[in-house]
């Protein structure tokens, strides 16, 4: 697979900027995630795994080859876990943002978070031997999201986008159809929405399953006007929740239902030797986060009693601003 065939820019292919260029590089890196979901909606989520596998293969190699000659003696299973939770955690965070009514925070939120999560797939798979580089990898992540019935049906759907290119920016409006079956998939692909079954596949009956799921989501995210915190909270914890069991069932595909027992077990008193300092670190970890997600949720609630002014568009910016450092940390990792 070439860097084009997943709209992937050579020049950035399996580089990791230097620490001074993180920030821009993120702010890029979610530049390219939309322009790949604008560009071709009706292939989302082969388009995104492709490009998450060229993209993050090289360094979740060196990731998990890294972890294992540093822990030789921790288990793999719980290097896995670790991974597991911190991706949890900030996907928490990804969730908060995107669940603002700010659109320039939306889209880049929940695009934070798919992308976090596509870290912990494929460096969970190459902890255990598996190539995050390969074909079959990139279909393994799109049945274990529920995007693709079988490893088979993925393969194929990978290989035709894989050999055809990206396409150039529409110069004409899209069927709305083309948008609905889009976000349906997207919201399959993140773990909002259940898989149709391969009755309801056949039968077509995804269309009307579709339509009802966008009008609701349309109307829950109206309603984010009116209460965003409650909504801010819904997301937070629907995305961590999803990060979780993803991580969970990735785990038991390549280590099997003995590496989640031996996770547990291995993990359930990792609390006890936490020290004064650890503490403290987490405490102030915690109100860091916290304290601008305070000031989104206060600045979107002057907003609905002035309009739009500085502080609404200061808000937005924290909120972009939080998805994009939160990124850059969980990368330097």
């Amino acid at each position: 697979m070439t860097t084009s065939d997943a709209g992937v820019d050579p020049s950035q292919s399996g580089v990791e900027p230097p620490t001074s260029g993180r920030f821009r590089h993120a702010l890029s890196e979610g530049r390219r995630l939309a322009g790949i979901a604008y560009r071709d909606p009706q292939h989302v989520a082969e388009r995104l795994t492709l490009y998450g596998s060229e993209r993050l293969g090289d360094e979740s190699v060196a990731w998990a080859s890294r972890a294992r000659e540093e822990r030789p003696d921790v288990p793999l299973p719980v290097i896995a876990e670790e991974l597991r939770i911190q991706t949890a955690q900030v996907a928490r965070i990804d969730g908060a943002v995107a669940g603002t009514p700010f659109l320039i925070a939306l889209v880049p939120g929940y695009l934070a978070y798919l992308w976090q999560e596509g870290v912990m797939e494929r460096r969970i798979a190459a902890l255990y031997g598996n190539d995050p580089r390969d074909l079959e990898t990139s279909a393994n992540i799109l049945v274990l999201r529920g995007a693709q019935p079988t490893v088979d049906a993925a393969k194929d759907a990978l290989l035709e986008v894989r050999d055809s290119p990206l396409p150039e920016k529409p110069t004409t409006r899209r069927p709305l159809r083309v948008w609905v079956r889009s976000i349906y998939t997207m919201l399959i692909f993140g773990g909002f929405l259940s898989a149709p079954s391969e009755e309801e596949d056949q039968g077509k009956p995804w269309r009307v399953k579709a339509v009802v799921g966008f009008l609701i989501g349309a109307g829950i995210w109206v309603i984010t006007w009116v209460l965003p915190v409650s909504f801010m909270i819904a997301m937070a914890w629907g995305c961590e929740s999803h990060a979780r069991s993803l991580g969970h069932r990735t785990m038991t595909f390549y280590g099997g239902e003995g590496a989640i027992e031996e996770a547990a077990s291995a993990t359930g008193d990792s609390g006890q030797g936490r020290t004064r300092r650890d503490v403290l670190r987490g405490a102030l970890l915690a109100l860091s986060i916290a304290v601008p997600i305070a000031f989104i949720a206060y600045a979107d609630h002057v907003r609905q009693s002035t309009g739009i002014n500085w502080l609404g568009a200061l808000g937005a910016l924290v909120a972009a601003s939080m998805v994009i450092a939160t990124t850059v940390i969980a990368r330097r990792r």
